[in-house]
């Protein structure tokens, strides 16, 4: 796996205790939100090495069948046949990731009211909740989301006077700066909030020596929104490839 593929995995697998390493294989199973698989995913199948259909069925039965998961198919992942095994296990396409990457040059900020505030014990759990909600996940993620501070994270509040309005994290770790976490609860957008916590933390990636972020978000499709896609772009970042989800439903019995 390429650098900046391993630091994107990397700023997640820090928030599972107990990801299972298969080979080259990571099974992340977050029970706080089993119904939700952008965070129940399978990763690296067929990067570092041609991918087995027996690979393929243990991490299958290790992420279990009671929770509504991802199986990850990078572009370069092998062999061709994978594509067929998912098929025959009653996996279907979901929506694609993309990926971007840019330099740490400045970026320009649109004018905001809001201020920023960085992530400690007292903030966490402002910052989980607006994750939670962002994107759509159970109020158990909330939890979950705010222990990043604590894993390797650099979080950030953008805040409306005293009420917390957007969150923003960044992951660093051999050059690149993966920068996630990113919502704005409802009531709050428009406010140039999430445009100001982008400037910050490419200003400090590049103050903590990086020499790249990425970053990703679902790629186009006329059915999904794409003011997200949008934004990345008009920040600088350039499309780098977009990697295929293979969608398995939790089997409800």
């Amino acid at each position: 796996m390429k650098r900046e593929g391993r630091v994107s995995l990397a700023a997640y697998r820090c928030l599972y205790p107990e990801a299972v390493i298969l080979g080259g294989v990571t099974v992340l199973r977050a029970d706080a939100a089993p119904t939700s698989p952008m965070l129940n995913q399978i990763v690296g199948l067929g990067v570092d090495a041609p991918a087995t259909e027996d690979a393929l069925d243990a991490a299958l039965a290790t992420i279990g069948d009671d929770v509504s998961c991802y199986v990850a198919v990078a572009a370069e992942a092998r062999p061709p046949e994978l594509v067929d095994w998912l098929l025959a296990r009653s996996l279907e396409p979901g929506w694609g990731w993309m990926s971007f990457r840019r330099g740490l040059e400045e970026i320009p900020e649109r004018p905001t009211q809001l201020t920023l505030v960085r992530v400690g014990p007292v903030e966490a759990e402002a910052f989980g909740r607006i994750v939670a909600t962002g994107y759509g996940l159970p109020d158990a993620a909330a939890a979950w989301a705010s222990r990043a501070h604590e894993l390797g994270w650099d979080c950030w509040l953008a805040a409306d006077g005293d009420e917390p309005a957007a969150a923003a994290g960044l992951y660093a770790s051999e050059g690149v700066g993966y920068l996630g976490f990113a919502a704005t609860l409802p009531e709050h957008r428009g406010k140039g909030g999430q445009s100001a916590l982008l400037a910050e933390r490419i200003r400090h990636a590049r103050a903590i020596g990086c020499d790249v972020v990425v970053t990703e978000t679902g790629e186009r499709r006329d059915d999904r929104p794409s003011n997200s896609y949008r934004n990345i772009l008009r920040a600088g970042f350039t499309e780098v490839t977009v990697r295929a989800n293979w969608l398995r439903p939790a089997q409800i019995t």
